[in-house]
């Protein structure tokens, strides 16, 4: 804490007109000329630990303030580094500068420098279609607090009497697939292959495509003998 000194202390101290010397103080290097504590002379500003009083202040530009919290009956103070631990608030609620919060359950918090930064408490991994669960989805479990994956049912009796009809789907089809595959051919004629559902059932199959990268350079003609 830094002590506050009434005005009839600083009265005392500071005498007007100001005397001050015609030359300047040479000060040690990391001490700039500063005024003192009257506002009238240049002097060398007290650096870290140095000792400090009213007349005699410290570098604020390195934030450091004169500290009398350690000295008994307001003598002996040093400079030391301004206490200014900044906190941040939020929903209302203000926290410590390093302190760990949850705002929610899905999230956990900590507190720096004025403000704050969260990582996630649910996984957010991304489930893709499989053979044995098409369709995917996640949904909120009644006392649970991260969402879980299920499952979808689908009438897939509907599926089968549409298959074997070739009749169009009983509900909307959501398109999915994956990237085509590079040529499995550096030069010439391969194929490449993805998994979609993009075909008239709907369903999850290994789909194949010709590919050329580039043509295949010519074979030099054999020399006559």
């Amino acid at each position: 804490s830094v002590m506050a000194l009434p005005p009839q202390v600083c009265a005392q101290l500071c005498q007007r007109p100001c005397y001050c010397p015609w030359v300047p103080p040479q000060c040690p290097r990391g001490s700039p000329l500063v005024l003192d504590g009257c506002s009238c002379c240049r002097i060398c500003a007290r650096r870290l630990g140095e000792p400090c009083d009213f007349l005699h202040v410290c570098d604020q530009s390195q934030g450091l303030v004169c500290d009398y919290s350690t000295a008994p009956a307001g003598t002996g103070a040093t400079c030391n580094f301004e206490d200014n631990e900044e906190g941040c608030e939020v929903n209302g609620r203000v926290y410590r500068d390093g302190e760990v919060f949850q705002p929610s359950c899905k999230l956990q918090c900590r507190c720096l420098d004025g403000g704050f930064t969260c990582v996630p408490l649910c996984q957010e991994t991304v489930r893709l279609p499989t053979p044995d669960c098409p369709y995917p989805r996640r949904v909120e479990v009644p006392g649970k607090c991260c969402p879980e994956w299920i499952c979808e049912a689908r009438d897939w009796h509907l599926l089968r009497d549409a298959r074997a009809a070739s009749l169009p789907l009983p509900y909307p089809c959501q398109e999915w697939g994956t990237e085509w595959s590079a040529c499995s051919a550096t030069c010439g004629v391969g194929f490449s292959t993805r998994i979609s559902n993009q075909n008239r059932y709907c369903m999850l199959e290994t789909q194949r495509r010709l590919c050329m990268a580039r043509p295949c350079p010519a074979l030099p003609a054999a020399s006559p003998a």
